[in-house]
């Protein structure tokens, strides 16, 4: 089961609605859910809610470190509160994947994202799970920097948070620990077809 939800982004209001921060928007959006607010505590690098739901306690983290030092928040409220890796969910913005669209895994590779690299490195461990929300790739690596760092479209800021506010009604199925459910929530895009009605026998 998740218990800790960590959003990566950038802090400052410079940052505030670029791509790179959609990991926060998340947060924000699931702070609102939940009727919690963020405060900022020194001792996790961040800013924390703590909230109770259905008697289980769980931790909201968005690091205020700059991305590529993200680890050092995660890794001591985690530390703190024994928290294992598998526990944590890391959202953050995922260029190989076209705006409108997110997933979910567990393990892997940091693919180069920086925040997730000082993650892995903190922890000392791949093996938390990651919701990538998709921010899709300017196309040309050399523009990547820039591009996490710039405002999306506006057509695209829309599809990003419906994509945030779809995968966010997996949040019960991932406080449960349910993965395979959450999974299904959040890669089904469309809703389901209706099946066609039976036939009906004489």
């Amino acid at each position: 089961m998740i218990k800790l939800f960590v959003g990566l982004g950038n802090p400052g209001p410079d940052y505030e609605d670029t791509r790179h921060n959609a990991g926060f928007w998340w947060i924000d959006a699931l702070a609102r859910e939940l009727k919690t607010t963020l405060v900022p505590e020194r001792s996790y690098h961040g800013l924390v809610a703590r909230t109770t739901v259905h008697g289980q306690n769980v931790w909201l983290l968005e690091p205020q470190t700059f991305m590529n030092l993200s680890g050092k928040s995660v890794a001591s409220l985690a530390r703190f509160f024994k928290i294992l890796p598998e526990e944590i969910l890391v959202v953050h913005d995922e260029l190989d994947i076209a705006p409108g669209q997110v997933k979910l895994k567990r393990g892997g590779s940091h693919a180069g994202h920086n925040g997730l690299r000082d993650i892995h490195g903190q922890l000392g461990s791949p093996d938390y799970w990651r919701l990538r929300i998709g921010i899709g790739h300017p196309g040309v690596k050399s523009e990547v920097a820039h591009w996490v760092l710039k405002k999306p479209s506006p057509d695209q800021r829309t599809l990003i948070e419906d994509s945030i506010a779809h995968s966010l009604k997996a949040y019960p199925a991932l406080l449960a620990g349910d993965m395979e459910k959450a999974t299904l929530l959040i890669h089904t895009t469309k809703p389901p077809r209706p099946k066609p009605p039976r036939p009906v026998e004489d």
